[in-house]
């Protein structure tokens, strides 16, 4: 299986991918206001948990000094990921990616938002350790596509491979983990936030 090529989603090269989808139809008259529905909640990083339940990860937002905020993002921002499991002894148990690049396309029958997160270092720490499982060229492609009646939430993971720029006890955690996660482990939080974002019941 080859994964797809999306216009502003990164090429495969090396390592692990993923894609993970999750679409719904909905009749003319409402696809638009389930639309509003499903942006709000995509920019709610603090959010996602709620959306996804317990077993997922949980999601939190900060600003490119690391100060904890509750809005929309912008490029620069970041993430901080607390995934089940072992955490990284690097940043408090955490992991952290950064926003570097959110892009919208609008036309008459298609509608699209794109944020593109990577693997990036934690603030406040005096360590040149990227915090997290991945190394730095991969990159994690979150998208909402509206288009006919037609609502989709789809997250790309492209060039996915173990961070071995770590500490000793780091460097082992992040191989199983990225190791999982390119055998599908990882999709299964994926899809708990793309099934999450696109359930209004």
């Amino acid at each position: 299986m080859k994964p797809k090529q999306i216009p502003g989603i990164p090429m495969q090269k090396k390592g692990g991918f993923h894609d993970t989808e999750s679409i719904q139809q909905f009749n003319v008259l409402e696809i638009h206001s389930k639309f509003d529905v499903l942006k709000e909640r995509f920019f709610s990083i603090n959010k996602w948990k709620e959306y996804c339940g317990n077993a997922s990860a949980e999601f939190k937002h900060f600003d490119a000094t690391g100060q904890f905020v509750d809005r929309i993002p912008v490029k620069g921002d970041l993430i901080r990921i607390g995934i089940p499991g072992p955490g990284t002894k690097e940043a408090d148990g955490y992991d952290w990616v950064e926003i570097i690049n959110i892009s919208h396309k609008n036309t008459d029958t298609y509608e699209s938002f794109l944020m593109m997160c990577r693997p990036c270092k934690a603030p406040h720490t005096l360590k040149g350790y990227i915090a997290h499982f991945y190394s730095p060229a991969a990159t994690s492609n979150l998208m909402i596509v509206k288009e006919g009646d037609t609502l989709k939430v789809g997250i790309y993971g492209r060039n996915e491979r173990p961070n071995f720029n770590a500490g000793f006890l780091d460097k082992i955690r992040n191989f199983f983990i990225a190791f999982g996660g390119m055998f599908g482990f990882g999709k299964m939080q994926w899809k708990m936030l793309t099934e999450g974002l696109l359930n209004f019941k």
